[in-house]
């Protein structure tokens, strides 16, 4: 293995984007080149989930990934699942076992969760980058939410994390596709700027 690829990240303007699909075609892509290929996603909301080979859950989202990159599917390519229970709960997953169900106000505000998160990110980047050539990493919604910069562990955090290049994908069907990428953009810059101090 090389280990000298820089690992991909695929954001996105807005949720339902592509973003899955596309990810799963890369790993292919990738994989038919002959590299040793890894989809990652930090963490994923989503009841439609996968038991791994060793028992394990995670989204069945990254597991197709996996499958497209003709890999197993790892614990370590979505450290964090929530599973919702109702509108204000969740059954929080890592590294593939229920931990507790959380509301969404702790989770994203407490201290305690987002170390938590964090510890088990960082653990599963440096499984993925010592056993594998590249990491093709997907975001969560939309890139550009300003109100969740200081505690994102999906989108922008996490490519930073990772040292990754990120390429933003929009939904032209759904229409706006143009303003939409225009706006992410801004904000981003905006975002990035006011951070900087």
């Amino acid at each position: 293995m090389t280990h000298s690829i820089k690992p991909i990240m695929v954001q996105g303007t807005s949720t339902h984007c592509g973003k899955t699909s596309l990810v799963a075609g890369l790993c292919r892509l990738f994989s038919n080149w002959g590299l040793k290929v890894a989809p990652f996603k930090s963490q994923n909301m989503s009841l439609n989930t996968f038991v791994t080979r060793d028992g394990k859950e995670i989204a069945r989202a990254t597991a197709v990934q996996a499958t497209g990159a003709r890999e197993e599917p790892s614990i370590h390519m979505n450290p964090i699942l929530l599973k919702p229970k109702s509108d204000e709960m969740s059954q929080l997953i890592i590294h593939g076992n229920a931990v507790c169900d959380v509301s969404a106000k702790e989770y994203f505000l407490s201290d305690k969760f987002q170390h938590m998160k964090m510890t088990a990110i960082h653990q599963s980047i440096h499984v993925l980058k010592s056993e594998y050539d590249l990491i093709i990493a997907e975001g969560a919604g939309s890139c550009a939410e300003p109100n969740l910069r200081e505690i994102d562990v999906v989108n922008m955090g996490v490519a930073h994390e990772l040292q990754a290049r990120v390429f933003i994908v929009g939904d032209i069907d759904a229409g706006g596709v143009f303003a939409s990428f225009l706006g992410t953009m801004k904000i981003l810059e905006l975002t990035d700027r006011g951070t900087r101090g």
